[in-house]
């Protein structure tokens, strides 16, 4: 019984203690994401003479581009906002000084997913674009996968939509573009939303109860069990019990 209420509280504190960890780590990434975020644009990585893209480092980079939209080559990538349901518009950017970036031009309702319909906002010509970088989504969507087919899209899976549309010069991310105004109002960018689950708090709170709960009831039982031991010690051997005062007597 000891053993066994030893092992599992310190299995639980070291839960505990792991989830404190991760607590630490978590609260690191989202004050360095944050500072990314705030930060003055500054090229994108892979392009300009930038060290080559790395998941862990540019993730949400604030980040600047310049060249020409390839309307031709637009996909959209069905998503559910703030604004309601309807579609990504993402957009090969060809850039200036060479080599493409996939665009996340921003948000169209469902009734607007033509490009005709939203003409004013395909703009022509060299733009500057500003972002955050955006991690590729593979595969889908929650069980829904990406129909290359029949071209449609549930996630905006970078290596896909670069093999759909004949991108072999793409960056391996896409870039979320920022609020900043298109003409006629579409596509609505600036709708990048980051946010963190960070539940490790509750976790540890968690573990740390149960291995509380766990000694204490491990250290009740082990001292019940010596009372007990030392009450059948301390009794004679053979010693018969005096009859209840409220029995009855032969």
């Amino acid at each position: 019984m000891a053993a066994c209420g030893a092992l599992l509280t310190l299995g639980f504190v070291s839960l505990g203690v792991w989830q404190v960890e991760r607590l630490y780590w978590k609260l690191d990434l989202i004050e360095r994401v944050d500072a990314r975020i705030h930060a003055a644009p500054a090229a994108a990585p892979g392009i300009d003479g930038q060290a080559p893209f790395d998941e862990t480092r540019d993730e949400y980079r604030h980040v600047r581009l310049r060249g020409a939209f390839r309307h031709g080559q637009e996909t959209l990538v069905q998503a559910v906002t703030e604004q309601g349901p309807g579609f990504w518009v993402v957009t090969p950017l060809s850039l200036a000084s060479g080599g493409t970036v996939l665009v996340n031009r921003g948000f169209v309702p469902g009734n607007r997913r033509a490009a005709e319909s939203r003409a004013p906002g395909q703009i022509e010509g060299t733009v500057e674009i500003t972002g955050l970088v955006r991690l590729s989504e593979p595969d889908g969507g929650f069980l829904r996968s990406n129909d290359l087919a029949a071209d449609r899209w549930f996630s905006r899976d970078v290596a896909a939509i670069a093999a759909a549309r004949g991108l072999a010069d793409a960056q391996p991310y896409f870039v979320d573009a920022d609020a900043t105004p298109n003409p006629g109002g579409l596509p609505v960018g600036g709708l990048t939303v980051v946010t963190f689950r960070n539940s490790h708090l509750v976790y540890a709170l968690t573990w740390f109860g149960l291995a509380a709960i766990v000694a204490g009831a491990t250290t009740y039982v082990l001292r019940d069990d010596a009372r007990r031991r030392r009450s059948a010690a301390g009794s004679p051997a053979g010693a018969t019990p005096l009859p209840s005062s409220n029995g009855s007597h032969p």
